[in-house]
């Protein structure tokens, strides 16, 4: 932990000095500078560079693009894959208290940071990941972690401070997952991400392990060992948190949602479940007000649930998408929804109504995105 605040107390060359490339140190001022609201962007993970595109909402709920933003660094595609060549949720992340932007270049072993300026982009950082294939990022308060899918699988622990990404090598824990060449695709892990109050890092480990693993997290960084929950068959991927503070996790294997309580030692006990009669059900997001969304990237559909305070999970439909439907991801204000499409590389906008269910407002093509994944709503 010494390291952190000798880090802390550097200087902006010592700060930059961490780093891979850095830009004025004034992009880590962003969040004041006015701009419009209502912004999308969009990771391309694209081999020959990985780029962020930045679309900005129309009146019918529609996306523009405004910008593109090259990461300085390049996309991975793991073996196996089609329309989702990270295999994961969670490689684009928002600090919205920071104003900055996370992107995993998973061919680069490296980490991007931008500033945000309503829906421009200003790169402020790259850095090392600390590990092999960086596949999702978990941002809360000044903590940052990164997770390492290939060489083992491992989890990076960083310190944001002044914009900037700081590593903190005792917060490195290793997963010890034994993916082979013929099992990457189903064998890496899917998401790392943070309860809502922070006091608890999750990290799915797919069809590697079939457990969800909790570390207990403070201050001084994760706990040393995780609690680990086995659901054997399942294939636990992408997860989020429903409005009653449960932990909603998507089970490809089973093609099922399901509710978690999460208790102070980072046991799991589950609550309810639903099967989505869908296929390859791997990404699933929350809107505000409570509605679920899960990704079915066999299916080319999105499946709409709620749940209730006693963690009861109900299906409430299912909405067509273009092809190979991967992350999503609800605009701030609840009103819409946005739907990557790993297939063509499309991003489909659709209006979220009363109750939940969708209706399709427009379609984009994301230039470079196709098997793409990671997206963020303002």
């Amino acid at each position: 932990m010494k390291s952190i605040w000798k880090l802390a107390a550097a200087t902006a060359g010592g700060a930059a000095a961490a780093a891979l490339s850095v830009l004025p140190a004034s992009a880590a001022t962003a969040q004041n500078w006015p701009g419009p609201a209502h912004a999308v962007f969009v990771q391309t993970d694209n081999t020959a560079g990985n780029t962020i595109v930045a679309y900005q909402r129309t009146a019918s709920g529609g996306l523009q693009q405004v910008g593109s933003y090259p990461t300085g660094g390049n996309g991975g595609i793991l073996t196996g894959s089609v329309v989702d060549h990270l295999s994961s949720e969670g490689s684009l992340a928002y600090d919205r208290q920071a104003g900055l932007l996370y992107a995993v270049n998973a061919g680069s072993n490296t980490i991007t940071v931008f500033a945000v300026r309503g829906d421009t982009l200003l790169r402020s950082q790259v850095i090392s990941s600390g590990g092999q294939f960086p596949v999702s990022i978990a941002v809360h308060g000044n903590q940052v972690f990164v997770l390492n899918a290939l060489g083992g699988a491992s989890v990076s622990g960083f310190v944001q401070f002044g914009g900037r990404l700081i590593p903190e090598p005792s917060w490195q824990r290793d997963l010890g997952l034994g993916t082979s060449s013929s099992t990457v695709f189903t064998g890496t892990p899917g998401q790392i991400g943070f309860t809502p109050d922070g006091s608890h890092l999750v990290v799915t480990t797919k069809g590697a392990a079939n457990s969800v693993e909790v570390f207990q997290d403070g201050p001084f960084g994760p706990s040393a060992q995780p609690a680990i929950t086995s659901l054997p068959g399942q294939v636990p991927f992408g997860f989020t948190f429903d409005q009653y503070g449960h932990l909603a996790l998507a089970e490809t294997g089973t093609d099922t949602v399901a509710a978690f309580a999460i208790a102070p030692d980072g046991s799991l006990t589950q609550l309810g479940s639903a099967a989505t009669g869908q296929v390859a059900t791997c990404w699933i997001t929350a809107a505000p007000g409570g509605t679920l969304y899960a990704s079915n990237a066999g299916s080319g559909t999105e499946s709409t649930l709620s749940t209730q305070p006693d963690g009861a999970v109900t299906l409430l439909g299912a909405t067509p998408t273009d092809a190979g439907t991967v992350d999503a991801v609800a605009s701030s204000d609840g009103q819409y929804l946005y739907v990557q499409a790993g297939g063509p590389g499309n991003v489909d906008a659709y209006r979220i109504n009363p109750g939940g269910s969708l209706t399709e407002t427009g379609s984009v093509t994301v230039p470079g995105a196709a098997g793409g994944e990671g997206i963020v709503a303002l």
